[in-house]
């Protein structure tokens, strides 16, 4: 039987786009991927949809379940993702055993850097033996991105030019110490402590007790890279108080020596426009993976909460006949990146390409719609430069003479007709087709009440009325009054729907797009 191939790849410390080119390639080619506690499972929308996705949570000890480890809500996917309620790393072993031998190529994806405490020579030593080839991709340490996320340089030519890195957790049942304590007190430079945080007081005793001044420097960053990372700092004899008084917990990365008294100004990361900001996402699961990720880059922690479902239309008769006539049509009007995106699907299925369009010319409401037109080949002939439909009407008529003009709309079931009228108002000829439509989809909304009650919510957000109306079927508006969140809407449309339902609205973007609620919200950051 052909064996196959492991990458050990290094997840990175936390944030998902920070792993290498490297290890997203790897990624891409696996039929298999094995992840620890400490990898981001965003890293997984880097694979195929038919690769198997386990979860390995480590644990230490003999087993403490009898039953099969249940499976996450993605289990459907490929060979399913199993939700371990904690492995061994011999069970890790036998499971990278398994699977190499059966002919696949396999990620073992490790948080941080595979080869910096990640008992990676442990697994190695188990694939050699096997005679299965590997390779090992670097990532980005925890102990290096904590320099980078919280501004402490762990180097200077002035006041540190040695850094150690230090397990702060040793093998259980180990005899002995590796830790050489007498020459970590009197070491002039940089300590850093993975996996310290239970042994914090221990580690600054035996500190102490070995000669390194009480009022050493130290700090402590915690969820590093993430957008709920924390620090805080503190004399050397001093570090577990203070993090017990904060709340400070694992997993963390601890800072000895005259590095850790950094200067505030660099700490850019926490300066971010919406850093440790909790902001709610109430799109489709896709829309909301989108929205995510600008929310990070800019600090904000996505809290995501589906509260639609697209539903494609495109198998309806009378968009498979549509599909035929589109040669008689002078114009084809995309108003949102899904019907974009659901229109492609739908010729792909049908083995068609954008030469259906002939010579029609294209338009797009908003700038998202246009973009996702040009992935596609496609360039919009007339973009609005206000993205709503009474402003794409009023202006591609002025734009445009479409009187006895055909134009066909490719659009959401629940539109309003506000755009018909006004384009046939102006002459036009117009055929509305619905290719989707959305309907309302169930989250775990117990989980976020809660959230929203204890105050943990800074932002609710809406990029359509759907949304709104998919929320508060699931959400009571008198919890969202009675709470410090505020409403954030995506334009005037969206805000009216809020309104009707009785939903007082904060701030309603100028520019009717993802980025521009972001700034938006952002903005009312820089008035206070």
């Amino acid at each position: 039987m052909k064996k196959g191939f492991v990458y050990l790849v290094g997840a990175g410390p936390g944030r998902a786009d920070l792993i290498t080119v490297r290890g997203a390639e790897a990624l891409k080619k696996a039929d298999c991927v094995i992840y620890d506690k400490l990898a981001n499972p965003a890293l997984l929308k880097f694979t195929r949809g038919d690769a198997e996705i386990i979860h390995v949570p480590k644990r230490i000890g003999p087993r403490r379940f009898a039953s099969p480890a249940p499976a996450s809500p993605d289990a459907s996917r490929g060979g399913g993702r199993n939700e371990a309620a904690g492995v061994t790393q011999q069970e890790i072993n036998e499971l990278l055993i398994e699977k190499a031998t059966g002919g696949k190529i396999l990620v073992r994806l490790k948080g941080g850097d595979p080869c910096i405490f990640g008992r990676v020579a442990e697994e190695l030593a188990v694939l050699c033996e096997a005679g299965i080839d590997f390779e090992i991709v670097p990532g980005v340490t925890a102990g290096v991105a904590v320099s980078a996320y919280a501004g402490i340089m762990l180097t200077d030519r002035d006041y540190s030019s040695q850094v150690l890195f230090v397990t702060g957790r040793e093998a259980e049942g180990k005899q002995g110490s590796n830790i050489d304590w007498p020459l970590l007190a009197k070491f002039p430079g940089t300590i850093v402590f993975y996996m310290g945080m239970s042994n914090l007081d221990f580690i600054a005793q035996k500190l102490i007790e070995n000669g390194m001044p009480e009022d050493t420097p130290a700090a402590v960053v915690t969820e590093v890279t993430f957008p709920t990372q924390r620090s805080v700092k503190a004399t050397l004899a001093r570090i577990g108080e203070t993090c017990e008084q904060n709340d400070i917990g694992p997993p963390a990365i601890i800072v000895i020596g005259t590095a850790a008294d950094s200067d505030i100004r660099l700490d850019w990361f926490g300066k971010m426009p919406l850093f440790g900001k909790n902001i709610v996402l109430t799109r489709d699961a896709a829309g909301n993976a989108e929205f995510a990720e600008k929310i990070i880059a800019c600090g904000g922690n996505p809290v995501q909460f589906e509260t639609i479902k697209i539903k494609t239309l495109t198998d309806s008769s009378d968009f498979l006949r549509t599909l035929t006539e589109f040669a008689g049509y002078e114009w084809i009007i995309f108003t949102s990146a899904n019907g974009v995106t659901v229109f492609f699907d739908a010729l792909e299925d049908l083995g068609r390409d954008a030469r259906v369009f002939g010579p029609a010319k294209i338009a797009a409401i908003g700038g998202r719609t246009a973009d996702k037109l040009s992935r596609f080949g496609i360039r919009a002939d007339f973009v609005p430069s206000i993205f709503t439909s009474e402003q794409f009407g009023k202006q591609m008529l002025n734009f445009t003479n479409l009187r006895d003009k055909k134009v066909l709309l490719l659009r959401s079931q629940v539109a309003s007709n506000e755009l018909v009228d006004l384009l046939e108002k102006g002459g036009a000829v117009v055929k509305d087709v619905a290719i989707y439509t959305a309907v309302t989809q169930k989250s775990e909304a117990g989980r976020l009440v809660e959230k929203i009650k204890k105050g943990e919510i800074d932002w609710l957000t809406f990029a359509s009325p759907s949304s709104a109306n998919g929320f508060f079927e699931q959400i009571d508006g008198e919890v969202i009054k009675s709470s410090r969140a505020k409403i954030a809407s995506i334009g005037p449309v969206t805000s009216g729907q809020l309104e009707s339902l009785g939903v007082n609205v904060d701030v309603t973007a100028g520019e009717h797009t993802l980025d521009g609620l972001l700034v938006a919200i952002e903005q009312t950051y820089k008035q206070d």
